[in-house]
């Protein structure tokens, strides 16, 4: 047993760790135009080097849990069609220990992803946004770029934004708070259809033109007395001298780790306590997203190898093709119900935190029903 078990994980870590290069160079060719991107505008190799590194344990947590389906579903689908299976079946092994060993390496896999994903690619990705932001102060970043879609902005000083859809300057469905600088309280909210942003680089200003807005103003002699007007057009103005001179950066949710994030989905009230009541719950729910999701991608390894030993057993092909093509339609599966708790994040009565766990769930037990029938 153990010559077999040496034999099955040798060949098995060849082709993962074959494929786990190949994918996660794939996913990060983007990343590589953004660094050709930041050469040309003349940043320095060790800030780029450094950059590179930091989003790095971004991807793998996404390519370690396909680079183990791919190697699965080519290990056992070659063995099946070599007529190895079989021999080892007519040797007195059942097809569990066969595949025990292949099974015990994926759970240390989703350990490996679990601490990735709660602990080291969090530090690393807010450290490549502190990098983002010292680029911004030399110049090579778009101030724009820090407006992110579907997420209260609170980077820039005496101001949160939240931009519902953006496409390069203009915006739409802005809301905007003013806030006191000392005591970070609203002042004054303004809610507009679109917008659109420029930026005076000379004197280091953002420039918001807002139009068909609905603005709430707070009466500056009477507390608590709120004024509510419309314009058609409202000019704001931002000023990034103190953004780049500060150069900090507040953590956002994708930046915590696996405390961090369990307080803030524990006390809602500590981080959001100042939003309306509907605009609490859909940030508390996209916390919800973040925690869930990343668990998923965690436990992805497991459930991903007990699918691909049945049907790689099944297929009885050892061509790495069709093992390609198979593993694209499981990942298309998994990742459409990623997407689709992205997509319903505004939406927490549905409780779209769940839907990462749908293709888990039925991953898990399709793949014990299979085994079962296999062996």
């Amino acid at each position: 047993m153990r010559k077999l078990t040496k034999y099955l994980l040798s060949d098995f870590l060849t082709i993962f760790g074959t494929a786990l290069l190949l994918i996660t160079f794939a996913f990060s060719i983007g990343t590589m135009y953004k660094l050709i991107d930041y050469m040309a505008k003349g940043l320095p190799l060790g800030v780029i080097g450094q950059f590179a590194v930091y989003t790095l344990p971004y991807s793998l947590s996404f390519t370690i849990p396909i680079s183990a389906l791919f190697s699965t579903l080519l290990l056992f689908g070659r063995l099946s069609s070599d007529s190895e299976l079989a021999a080892m079946r007519g040797g007195g092994l059942s097809l569990w220990q066969i595949s025990s060993p292949i099974i015990l390496f994926s759970m240390f896999l989703s350990i490996i992803c679990f601490y990735n994903s709660f602990t080291i690619y969090p530090k690393t990705t807010f450290a490549a946004e502190r990098l983002k932001k010292n680029a911004l102060s030399m110049g090579v970043e778009d101030p724009i770029k820090l407006l992110e879609e579907g997420r209260f902005i609170r980077d820039f000083p005496g101001y949160m934004i939240y931009v519902g859809n953006k496409y390069r300057n203009k915006v739409k469905d802005l809301v905007v708070y003013k806030t006191d600088r000392s005591s970070g309280e609203i002042t004054d909210t303004l809610r507009a259809d679109s917008g659109i942003l420029t930026i005076d680089e000379e004197n280091m200003i953002l420039k918001i033109d807002l139009f068909d807005v609905r603005m709430e103003i707070a009466d500056a002699k009477e507390p608590g007395k709120i004024h509510y007007m419309s314009a058609k057009k409202h000019p704001i103005r931002v000023d990034l001298n103190d953004l780049t001179q500060t150069g900090s950066v507040r953590k956002k949710r994708k930046y915590l780790d696996f405390r961090e994030l369990v307080y803030v989905i524990r006390n809602p009230e500590a981080d959001l306590g100042w939003m309306r009541k509907y605009d609490m719950q859909v940030e508390h729910g996209r916390d919800l997203i973040e925690f869930h999701q990343r668990i998923c991608l965690a436990v992805a390894p497991l459930m991903f190898v007990l699918v691909a030993i049945p049907l790689g057993i099944t297929s009885h092909r050892k061509e790495s093709s069709i093992g390609m093509l198979m593993s694209l339609g499981i990942m298309f599966v998994y990742y459409v119900f990623i997407i689709l708790s992205d997509t319903f994040d505004k939406k927490p009565q549905y409780y779209p935190w769940l839907l990462p766990w749908v293709p888990i769930v039925l991953g898990q037990v399709y793949g014990l029903i299979m085994m079962r029938r296999a062996n």
